[in-house]
């Protein structure tokens, strides 16, 4: 039996959630970053929608090394309705706790550019799980795509796109609840006949989202099968003259940050969107993605892992994906650290890969690269003369309620509530690049 609350009850929960407690001691006030607009979809590489690869670590380093806006994997609307929104005092991590585990965690630095993603198929439950998490995330995305069983049992995910009437009715109660500042987004996938996907996409436009994402597969083709990024550049084109503003986002066989100009180039869309390729190297958001990410990558991403206290077996499974170019490393190198990483049950024994637990230096450097990032410039091109402007660490204020859907193992450890840490804004470099493995995680 659903369990509904009124719009009255919401309101009171918003307000309720307005008067949270703060971390203390408070962090100086800090320039703050605008709001979304459709314009800030454009002209980007985004982190795609992952399950267990869309770990907070995994979008904090892809941020690092230049992801425009970064997608939190898709969390299923009533999962939230039961969770308890705890934040950690000493690093500021907001875990949204189940029974057991952390369903979905975040933190307030990648709050200007985190979209959080809903499974769902009821506008009601949509509408409260959106604002259990609003005020910790820029904006809320509706999964119409992913073609498990585990989103598309009870009519969430891909099986959205035979429902057009229930997709649209939720993207509409999303956009009357939220307010102006959160967008409204929808991530689709392609139907059999381009002429339904035309009309489909018409439908969700009007809805008044600022952005739709298109995974150029179909519901039944794999990740093995070559995305139909030639279809998609009909659909950009049919979206541009709808005269609203609203950008397209290519989803699909992305290499990285340079590949993603010959998707544009080809496709005409606004922004490209990676999963794969991030899921091996979060650094693939860079020109210059980092090369032996058994030495330049993982062992960063461990220490800020067990700094944030992300859970381990998330954690290993992560890392596990990473892979890219060799240059230094040779077999037998990279054959000890798999040694070592897979024979580990935990963050202790991993002192031959991470050196020393320096994970709070690590985060420092990754809070300082993206706080050193230029005010909202619609994306990936500043101009040459702007000069960077912090953002403010906003304290984050969520209500409690979130929970992955998929592996029910996977999720973090219950945070602690800590402080926030008061950090000066520097520069920071950082590789990039997420690759999933066959049949492990799935881009939604």
């Amino acid at each position: 039996m659903k369990r509904f609350m009124s719009s009255s009850n919401i309101s009171s929960m918003i307000t309720r959630r307005s008067h949270s407690r703060s971390p203390s001691p408070r962090a100086p006030k800090r320039t703050k970053f605008a709001h979304l607009t459709p314009e800030d979809f454009k002209n980007g590489v985004m982190l795609a929608p992952m399950v267990r690869s869309g770990a907070l670590p995994t979008r904090l380093f892809a941020l690092k090394h230049g992801a425009t806006l970064v997608w939190g994997p898709e969390m299923v609307d009533k999962a939230m309705l039961h969770s308890e929104r705890v934040v950690d005092p000493v690093t500021g991590v907001v875990s949204f706790n189940g029974k057991s585990r952390a369903m979905f965690t975040t933190h307030p630095v990648e709050k200007p550019y985190l979209i959080f993603q809903i499974g769902s198929s009821d506008p009601e439950l949509a509408v409260q799980a959106a604002c259990i998490v609003m005020n910790d995330v820029s904006g809320i995305d509706l999964n119409c795509g992913c073609p498990k069983p585990f989103s598309t049992h009870s009519g969430m995910g891909a099986a959205l796109l035979t429902n057009p009437d229930l997709l649209c009715s939720i993207l509409t109660a999303l956009r009357a609840a939220m307010p102006p500042e959160i967008t409204v987004s929808a991530k689709i996938r392609l139907l059999p006949s381009q002429e339904d996907t035309l009309k489909l996409v018409e439908r969700i436009v009007n809805t008044g989202i600022s952005a739709l994402t298109v995974h150029c597969r179909t519901r039944t083709m794999r990740d093995r099968d070559a995305a139909l990024v030639e279809r998609l550049k009909e659909i950009v084109e049919f979206v541009k003259g709808m005269g609203k503003g609203i950008a397209v986002i290519e989803n699909g066989d992305c290499l990285g940050a340079e590949d993603a100009k010959r998707i544009r180039d080809l496709t005409g869309a606004h922004s490209v969107m990676i999963a794969r390729a991030a899921e091996s190297n979060p650094s693939c958001f860079s020109l210059n993605p980092l090369n032996d990410v058994e030495r330049t990558l993982c062992p960063a991403y461990l220490r800020v892992a067990k700094y944030l206290d992300n859970n381990w077996g998330l954690t290993k499974f992560c890392v596990a994906q990473f892979k890219g170019k060799h240059v230094d490393l040779d077999k037998a190198a990279q054959k000890q650290y798999r040694a070592v990483l897979h024979g580990t049950k935990g963050f202790d024994g991993l002192e031959d890969i991470v050196g020393l637990w320096t994970g709070e230096d690590d985060f420092r450097e990754i809070v300082k690269t993206i706080e050193a990032r230029p005010p909202r410039l619609y994306a990936a091109a500043p101009p040459p003369d702007q000069a960077a402007v912090p953002s403010e660490l906003d304290q984050a204020t969520t209500p409690s309620g979130t929970s992955n859907p998929h592996p029910p193992d996977s999720g973090a450890p219950l945070m602690l509530a800590l402080h926030r840490l008061d950090l000066p804004v520097l520069t920071g470099h950082d590789p990039l690049t997420p690759t999933p493995t066959p049949g492990l995680p799935v881009a939604v």
